[in-house]
C-alpha cells in the first residue's frame, strides 16, 4: 500500500466524515477487514479525493448523485452528512434528489429524501 496515498486519504476521509467516525471504523477493523479499510482509505480518499482538481463540495455532490443512483442508502446517508460538512446546503441536497428522481426514478428519490430528512433532523 502506498503510505502517502493512505495518509492523504486519511486526512480527506476524516475531514469529510468526521475524525471520530473514521477512527471508530479503523479501530473496529480486524485481520479480515483491515486490508479493505486501508485500501479504501488510500484508493477512494487518497487517490479519488486527494487532488485539488475538484473541490470537496462538488465531490460530495457527485458522490450523492452516484451513490443515490446505485441505491446504496447506508452509504448515501453517511455521505449526506459528509456533504453537509463540505458545505452542501439544504437547497443543493434537494436539487440533487430531484436529479436522482429524474434519472433514477421517483422511488429512489423518495429513499434519498427520507435519508436526507433524517440527517437534516439530526443536524438542525
Amino acid at each position: 500500500m502506498d503510505k502517502d496515498l493512505f495518509e492523504t486519504g486519511l486526512e480527506k476521509r476524516k475531514a469529510t466524515l468526521g475524525a471520530e467516525y473514521v477512527q471508530k471504523s479503523l479501530d473496529g477493523a480486524d485481520d479480515f477487514s483491515r486490508p479493505f479499510q486501508e485500501a479504501m482509505t488510500a484508493w477512494c480518499w487518497g487517490f479519488g479525493w486527494g487532488d485539488e482538481a475538484i473541490d470537496v463540495k462538488t465531490r460530495s455532490m457527485m458522490n450523492l448523485s452516484m451513490i443515490g443512483a446505485l441505491g446504496k442508502m447506508t452509504e448515501w446517508e453517511l455521505h449526506c452528512r459528509g456533504a453537509i460538512n463540505n458545505g452542501v446546503t439544504r437547497e443543493e441536497l434537494r436539487a440533487i434528489i430531484h436529479v436522482i428522481g429524474i434519472y433514477c426514478g421517483v422511488p429512489q428519490a423518495l429513499e434519498c429524501m427520507r435519508a436526507a430528512r433524517k440527517v437534516l433532523d439530526e443536524t438542525e
